[in-house]
């Protein structure tokens, strides 16, 4: 792979690159090549391996929606743990990823209870799939301004219009508040409107 490509991208796109037959030993050891590639992230799912180059675009949405969750657990002083974009892995499943953001309600635990995928540029693997081969209880979508949320029940996703673990957080009403060139102004909108 080029990493000078790697380099070249706008503020508004995400790129991703999508390999097959690829199996788990070699996703584990380009796991290891790259991972002091900044902005770069992998998601493995029965031998396909997405590679995508995250834009900055990305990072400012994933960081403020992860910043007003903060901020809703801290005003209605809840234990909510931020695990980041730990990479968590199920070789018997053969799936792996690092979510954009990921959290524990209450007790610190393996696998986090929620999982944050932020899509700017669609395109690239089934990360439901993927998340269903990790165990992860429910998997919040941000996309064109809108929140997605899928709860795990026997053995599949559903949609929901609320989260089983932040049940009165009004999904809508945290979407005004997603403002990523506006954070410090956003999130402190965001800290009153809970008072």
């Amino acid at each position: 792979m080029n990493l000078e490509l790697l380099e070249k991208q706008d503020s508004q796109t995400d790129r991703h690159l999508i390999l097959n037959d690829i199996n788990w030993q070699q996703y584990i050891d380009l796991d290891r090549v790259l991972e002091d590639v900044p902005g770069l992230r992998l998601t493995y799912c029965q031998e396909f391996l997405e590679i995508m180059i995250l834009s900055p675009q990305h990072e400012r949405e994933k960081t403020i929606i992860g910043r007003l969750l903060e901020t809703y657990a801290l005003a209605r002083n809840l234990d909510l743990h931020g695990c980041g974009s730990t990479t968590y892995r199920n070789e018997a499943e053969a799936r792996g990823l690092e979510p954009d953001e990921c959290y524990c309600v209450g007790d610190l635990k393996n696998i986090p209870d929620f999982a944050l995928e932020v899509i700017v540029t669609s395109g690239g693997l089934n990360k439901l799939q993927v998340y269903l081969g990790l165990g992860v209880k429910e998997v919040w979508f941000w996309q064109q301004g809108k929140f997605s949320l899928y709860c795990l029940q026997g053995g599949t996703y559903n949609t929901s219009e609320k989260s089983k673990f932040l049940p009165d957080l009004d999904l809508n009403i945290l979407a005004n508040f997603v403002q990523p060139d506006n954070q410090p102004t956003a999130v402190r909108e965001f800290f009153k409107s809970l008072q």
